[in-house]
């Protein structure tokens, strides 16, 4: 049983003093996991990751979707490493940037032109601004069931922690349903010729409503608007060439990051030449869009490290593999909710390669205290595991393993539906990342942390 995180505890404080929130991450945050729980990451090989207090876990997630190989994957590391011998930035551009782009477009082969960035937010807004200057419009509607686009305003602003965002700027965002294509269409009815783009995720888990993409689709041309899809979680995770592949359908624009790299800085803005050379020096016929131009964005070791991820995903069954073991830990966790007598409050949920698990209080209701309860329990017994999110390191020692230590802490959880979670579990609740304000269990945590 992992209980010593004293060192994690010492970085903690001195974190929470020099970084605002004490990570760079939200999604990392100490709000998120429960009190007793690794700070701080050391080192990770494969699936599995050691805190700075040497103690071993088998990780989920995996560095938020990024790592679809698994951590410190050799032939990766290796070709990032060869790269970064002969130098990370010129003031031209590398031949790696040339060759990236190919690869990238033999993989998804919907696109037609590619430029690289370092993350997925500057991808999704490159996408709404040239979306913007190509149709002349200024709004832009998102998908309302998906949690996260972008740091940029046009998003940010459509969420409860939208301090600091003008209300001008708020009103040229709306929100439509998932799965509903006539809210879609309605958008269109009440702000005729505005909206330049729908950006949407193809899919949360489950698939689309038969026809549903292509309906947004049609909806999208029929008002002369663009589709977007947001490909950072579903890319090189439902299908090697996205989930635009696996549902047939080819949007104008599409935005990849996440597993591209397997955890290196890289993503991807790509679509149709028709609108993505206005970001480029050779057409005369419409204004420049100052599309993307970072100055690491063509870093040759994270362009190194996507093309041998790329290669992988490619020539081997990454994809296969992460259907398989998400499929063998649904049905491990399932059996092991059954045993414990608690299906009816906890399950894993989403598509095999990409699950996630939903944590039920005794009413039914969703439950943050339930989550950090299970959270506690899995991390005591070696398993860090925000979500269910395998990668192809993960073998069937490790699935067995873990469907163990979930047995273990549903018996905890089970208890706590009898006699209230507060009896188990140790400091505060975790909370959810968009809130407009922090609460005094937030901000208590040193206090917390201190009375451990």
């Amino acid at each position: 049983m992992i209980t010593d995180f004293t060192r994690s505890d010492a970085l903690r404080s001195r974190a929470a003093e020099l970084i605002p929130g004490g990570a760079h991450t939200y999604a990392k945050g100490d709000d998120q996991y429960p009190v007793l729980s690794p700070g701080f990451i050391a080192r990770g090989e494969g699936c599995h990751v050691w805190d700075v207090d040497g103690n071993r876990y088998i990780e989920y997630g995996m560095g938020n979707r990024a790592v679809g190989l698994g951590h410190a994957y050799a032939p990766v590391v290796d070709a990032a490493a060869r790269a970064m011998r002969d130098g990370a930035n010129f003031t031209r551009p590398h031949r790696l940037e040339a060759e990236c782009a190919q690869s990238f477009l033999d993989t998804v082969k919907g696109a037609e032109m590619v430029k690289f960035c370092k993350d997925g937010s500057d991808a999704t807004s490159a996408a709404v601004r040239l979306a913007r200057a190509y149709t002349g419009r200024d709004m832009v509607a998102c998908c309302a069931d998906h949690p996260f686009f972008s740091t940029d305003d046009w998003f940010i602003g459509t969420t409860p922690m939208n301090a600091g965002i003008p209300e001008a700027v708020r009103r040229l965002t709306v929100t439509f349903r998932y799965g509903d294509a006539s809210s879609v269409e309605a958008l269109f009815a009440l702000y005729p010729g505005r909206i330049a783009a729908v950006i949407m995720e193809p899919s949360r888990g489950d698939d689309p409503p038969a026809g549903y993409l292509h309906e947004v689709q049609r909806v999208c041309r029929d008002n002369g608007a663009l589709l977007i899809l947001d490909e950072m979680i579903t890319g090189f995770r439902w299908h090697e060439g996205g989930a635009q592949t696996l549902y047939g359908i080819v949007p104008d624009l599409s935005c990849f990051g996440k597993a591209l790299g397997n955890g290196f800085s890289i993503s991807a803005l790509a679509g149709r030449r028709e609108i993505m050379r206005l970001g480029g020096l050779d057409h005369v016929d419409r204004p420049r869009v100052f599309l993307l131009s970072t100055t690491h964005g063509a870093e040759t070791h994270a362009l190194a490290a996507a093309i041998a991820t790329m290669q992988i995903y490619r020539d081997e069954p990454v994809i296969e593999h992460l259907y398989r073991q998400g499929r063998r830990l649904r049905e491990g966790v399932t059996l092991a909710a059954r045993r414990r007598g608690v299906e009816s409050h906890f399950a894993a949920v989403g598509r095999d390669c990409c699950l996630a698990f939903s944590t039920l209080d005794r009413a039914g209701r969703p439950s943050q205290a339930f989550r950090t309860l299970f959270l506690q329990e899995i991390i005591r017994r070696g398993v860090l595991a925000p979500s269910f999110v395998v990668s192809y390191t993960h073998g069937d020692a490790e699935i067995e393993e873990t469907v163990s230590a979930v047995d273990a802490a549903l018996e905890i959880y089970a208890r706590a539906l009898e006699d209230g979670v507060e009896r188990h579990l140790v400091g505060r609740p975790s909370q959810v990342v968009f809130r407009a304000f922090n609460g005094a269990a937030t901000a208590g945590h040193k206090q917390l942390a201190a009375v451990r």
